[in-house]
């Protein structure tokens, strides 16, 4: 399994995480991963052969080939069927707002296909440059310079939403709506309808999935083995709070997440 991880242009850095690739050869008997929720939003290109995302315990879907996976709040299975190789953009929570006009909570917890987010024409070029390019750096180029040009005709983000997500990611989703808006409560329900339309969540439910990044992260890092410690570090009030969090976004608890070997692809993206 080959995970790496590239930086965006310098005018994009405030927008995007980073860009990634995934290849993993074929396996004589594909295995089901559950991917777990991770507060952002991600275009993703398969260039291998297709996944399966599973809407049921045995019903799927597959994968469009040139997709953005909206913001997720709870876990789904996808299965490859063949050879996986994938080239993505990870952004930051309110980074995809800045590309379309779609609303983004009409993405939440599905793919949907580049075609239905921006003109059928451009997107299949975009695909197709994308698929005949002959390595990561040729895609990266490819698609910087779509974003960019997008970039450019686009309204910028709302700013409350962008200081909500920044104050969330800043002190690892336990900022709360009272300390950002500094007690203007005549804002909250402008933050809320902003936040739902451009972010795809509420501030709270972010703040929850950005929280548990963290304590995902201390886990995977094996920093401490105490999960009492890690609920502490996290600021959860206590480790029953942080448990029943774990298996709300994820399906499972902690000391599962460890060793299941359908979260092997989960794990590796949170490291």
């Amino acid at each position: 399994m080959d995970y790496q991880t590239f930086e965006p242009h310098s005018d994009l850095k405030s927008i995007i995480s980073c860009y990634w690739t995934l290849e993993v050869s074929k396996q004589s008997e594909s295995q089901k991963q559950r991917i777990v929720p991770d507060g952002c939003i991600e275009m993703a290109f398969i260039l291998g052969d297709n996944i399966k995302r599973y809407t049921s315990e045995n019903e799927f879907i597959l994968q469009p080939r040139a997709m953005v996976l909206g913001q997720t709040i709870e876990p789904f299975y996808i299965e490859p069927t063949g050879f996986v190789k994938t080239f993505a953009v990870r952004f930051y929570p309110y980074g995809f707002a800045n590309f379309v006009s779609e609303p983004i909570n009409n993405l939440v917890n599905k793919e949907t296909p580049i075609s239905k987010l921006f003109e059928k024409e451009t997107a299949d070029n975009l695909k197709q440059k994308i698929i005949n390019s002959k390595n990561t750096e040729q895609r990266i180029s490819i698609i910087e310079k779509f974003l960019l040009d997008r970039l450019n005709d686009e309204k910028t983000i709302n700013s409350i939403v962008k200081n909500t997500v920044d104050s969330l990611l800043s002190t690892n989703g336990n900022a709360s709506i009272n300390s950002i808006l500094k007690d203007d409560l005549s804002k909250r329900r402008q933050l809320e309808r902003n936040f739902k339309k451009q972010i795809g969540l509420s501030p709270k439910q972010l703040g929850k999935v950005i929280r548990l990044q963290t304590a995902l992260k201390m886990l995977l890092d094996q920093k401490s083995e105490n999960l009492t410690d890690i609920a502490y570090e996290s600021e959860y009030f206590d480790q029953s709070h942080f448990i029943k969090d774990f298996r709300e976004f994820t399906g499972i608890n902690p000391k599962e997440f460890l060793t299941n070997e359908n979260l092997t692809l989960s794990a590796l993206f949170y490291k």
